[in-house]
């Protein structure tokens, strides 16, 4: 698949911008705060639904305006697909596929696949275990709109068995009805984290070759899913009830649920040591790399589409053997690569931006 054509409509620092895209390599390059996390923030909002950027939609709109639109033509193997979203400053989203609104943003899901990676991705490795979890969510969503109804699921049973234990007034009262939240809170944690633990399983060997091409040492990057475990959904959901009631007594005191996927992380390790305690910052970043790439071809796996690269100044953080490394990948499907320089010679299209304004070189 590929962006074959890209509409900005006041969207943040574009007043009207139409721009057409190769299916390989595209570098949009210019200095800071002209534009270029702009533009591939609006492919990921595309793909997603939402910016991943900030939390309000508002804030993607031009400050002196009300609305904006980013359009989009895709084309992937059964065809191509006119992707819309419409956002509007009283805080409503329109979302179109082909034209026609959407309900749900699910439906969207798994339309445009893209893995986006960011300078603060570098820091996937040593970060809190949430960006490791999110990690997971999106790459698994994006393959499996029911993984993401489950997700959608979770987050309400989760809300309510928190409620419950803030507002019961005493364990006595809390017990006559949390057995019925663990049951149900259980039985949709044991398909997220069997999914996770697939997820993972398929990503390993993917992630070790990646791992073994981006770095000259003769080091073995494992990773596995880290919480509860089991071989089946039933032995997953019997070992979270048998956790839920055991911590009863310290949820209640917290208030909150002490154990389930929203709590769960990435084990990974470096010749069997613990690289996020350990590791140097050159060892995680690379490993943070190796993570990402190996997406490509689990999303390739899944979908027997190749998804897009968005890769947003991360040229800087990089040294120039593992630069290069990164550039070779780059060009195996269709990428965006954001830069302030770029230093390379290898095909594809340049576009220099200045003050929202994107002209192909």
């Amino acid at each position: 698949m590929y962006v074959e054509e890209l509409e900005l409509i006041n969207f943040r620092n574009y007043e009207h911008q139409k721009i057409n895209f190769n299916n390989k390599l595209n570098v949009i390059v210019g200095k800071n705060a002209q534009g270029k996390t702009n533009l591939i923030e609006a492919i990921f909002l595309l793909a997603i639904g939402r910016s991943p950027r900030t939390t309000k939609d508002k804030e993607m709109i031009n400050w002196d305006k009300d609305r904006a639109i980013v359009k989009m033509k895709l084309v992937k193997n059964s065809g191509s697909k006119t992707l819309e979203i419409r956002l509007n400053k009283t805080g409503t989203k329109t979302i179109l596929i082909n034209g026609l609104p959407i309900r749900r943003i699910s439906e969207l899901i798994s339309v445009l696949n893209v893995i986006y990676f960011f300078p603060e991705d570098l820091k996937l490795i040593k970060e809190a275990p949430q960006d490791r979890r999110r990690f997971m969510d999106v790459d698994i969503s994006q393959a499996s709109r029911n993984y993401f109804f489950l997700l959608q699921t979770y987050e309400k049973v989760l809300m309510q068995r928190n409620k419950l234990l803030k507002n019961s007034s005493t364990m006595e009262v809390l017990k006559q009805t949390v057995g019925i939240w663990n049951e149900q809170l259980a039985d949709v944690a044991s398909k997220i984290i069997i999914s996770r633990i697939k997820f993972l399983n398929k990503l390993a060997p993917i992630v070790q070759k990646c791992h073994a091409y981006l770095s000259d040492d003769n080091e073995k990057l494992d990773i596995s899913y880290q919480g509860v475990v089991g071989k089946n959904t039933e032995e997953i959901k019997n070992i979270l009830i048998e956790k839920l009631q055991q911590n009863l007594q310290k949820d209640f005191e917290l208030g909150y649920t002490s154990v389930g996927p929203h709590r769960d992380d990435i084990k990974i390790t470096l010749n069997g040591v613990d690289i996020r305690s350990f590791g140097s910052q050159g060892q995680q970043r690379t490993a943070s790399l190796s993570l990402k790439l190996a997406e490509i071809q689990i999303f390739e796996e899944e979908t027997k589409e190749k998804p897009i690269l968005l890769l947003d100044d991360v040229l800087s953080e990089l040294d120039p053997d593992r630069q290069r490394k990164l550039i070779n990948i780059a060009t195996k499907q269709q990428s965006f690569l954001t830069c302030t320089d770029y230093p390379f010679d290898t095909v594809g299209d340049i576009y220099n931006i200045k003050d929202g304004n994107c002209i192909k070189s």
